[in-house]
């Protein structure tokens, strides 16, 4: 191999690193990795009844955020 290919292939790697490090320090910055429910409710909810079970009361508590809104009246 050249000289150019392998100093090509130094670069890109160098510059794909240092972008996945930026990725990296951007999303622990942003708090993305900071789902500490993720594996509670994974353990909770891991068979097939208890899935539907949450995805039911999901539904019920959006529309009671619904009704609450549509019930919500200000005082003039």
């Amino acid at each position: 191999m050249s000289d150019s290919i392998i100093a090509l292939m130094l670069g890109v790697s160098t510059l794909l690193g240092a972008l996945g490090l930026i990725a990296l320090l951007w999303g622990l910055k942003s708090g993305q990795f900071e789902d500490q429910s993720k594996f509670l409710d994974g353990a909770r909810f891991d068979g097939e009844e208890e899935l539907k079970d949450a995805v039911m009361m999901e539904k019920r508590k959006k529309e009671a955020l619904k009704k609450r809104k549509k019930e919500y009246r200000p005082v003039d």
